[in-house]
């Protein structure tokens, strides 16, 4: 009788068991589900969405996401002001990739096609580099107006919470874009260092990191912060036309810089033009393909050099 009882005690308890487990998994997997789609309703808060547009390869973003490559590319994308997901701009990377190798082995030589993948990965780079840098300027160019409007908005007795939600309905992108970031991270409770710590972390300058820490110590410590935005507008004023007058004189050499690995390409494609057939019979042994490579590097090396000789910090 007690061996029964326990019997049935023991396949009770089993039984439990399994449905609390069942109960367990589900719970998990909802939770993971609702979880995936608020991290995609949330994600895009760095990048604009008045299209509206149906957005692509969702589960190649969920999954990137995850990634510290995804995580770095969404910084990326968010400081260019892109309409695009992690996900999508991969996936158009690896396309361009794709269609540059198969160019690349079909008009040059088989040796050429790896060359022109790696050549699409760095343009991939180089133009959220450029969007980024072109949005930075334009966000530079915009911050004398803003420390104008702030330091209006505080010698009126605004907080600066609400100064900042002003400047951001004021301004056009991409500083209102980003203030009104600012505005929504203030607003479900994030402080002020954080919200305007991750503000210059998307868009790095000097001129930005100048006026963050003024707002960020005059929040902590109080203190004149007119007066100091005053001193801080006329300041930006005279760095502006700094920046706007070295980067007209560089112009030249900003083009040189890009006419070097042109160069080298169009000989490429000139090479092949004058004598059908030269370049795939010059990659063929082990010692033109180490030339050539040699030859990709150095032309490499010609443009970084020339732009960090010409890069001047002001």
């Amino acid at each position: 009788m007690e061996l029964h009882t326990l019997v049935q005690l023991t396949t009770g308890v089993a039984l439990l068991t399994c449905v609390l487990a069942v109960a367990g998994v589900h719970s998990y997997a909802a939770g993971r589900a609702q979880r995936a789609v608020l991290i995609d309703r949330l994600s895009h808060t760095g990048q604009p969405q008045a299209t509206g547009r149906r957005r692509r390869f969702r589960n190649l973003d969920r999954r990137l996401r995850r990634t510290t490559l995804g995580r770095k590319l969404e910084l990326r994308l968010a400081a260019t002001g892109l309409d695009v997901t992690p996900g999508e701009f991969f996936a158009g990377m690896l396309a361009t990739v794709a269609a540059l190798w198969l160019i690349g082995q079909a008009t040059l030589a088989p040796f050429f096609g790896p060359l022109a993948g790696l050549l699409g990965i760095w343009a991939a780079l180089q133009f959220l580099n450029w969007q980024r840098q072109k949005r930075i300027e334009r966000f530079i160019n915009q911050l004398p107006e803003l420390a104008r409007i702030l330091a209006n908005a505080t010698q009126a007795g605004l907080a600066l919470r609400t100064a900042i939600g002003m400047a951001a309905e004021e301004l056009e992108a991409p500083a209102g874009q980003e203030l009104a970031k600012v505005a929504d991270q203030l607003a479900i409770g994030h402080s002020m260092d954080d919200a305007l710590g991750e503000l210059a972390d998307r868009l790095p300058s000097r001129e930005l990191v100048v006026l963050v820490t003024t707002l960020v110590l005059s929040n902590r410590a109080g203190g004149q912060v007119v007066s100091a935005l005053r001193n801080l507008t006329e300041t930006l004023e005279e760095r502006k036309e700094t920046r706007r007058e070295i980067r007209t004189q560089l112009s030249q050499v900003t083009m040189t810089s890009y006419a070097v690995p042109v160069l080298g390409v169009g000989a490429l494609f000139l090479m092949n033009a004058v004598k059908d057939g030269a370049l795939d019979r010059m990659t063929g042994s082990p010692i033109g393909q180490a030339c050539v490579t040699i030859a990709f590097a150095l032309y490499a090396v010609g443009f970084v050099l020339i732009r960090r000789l010409s890069r001047i910090d002001v």
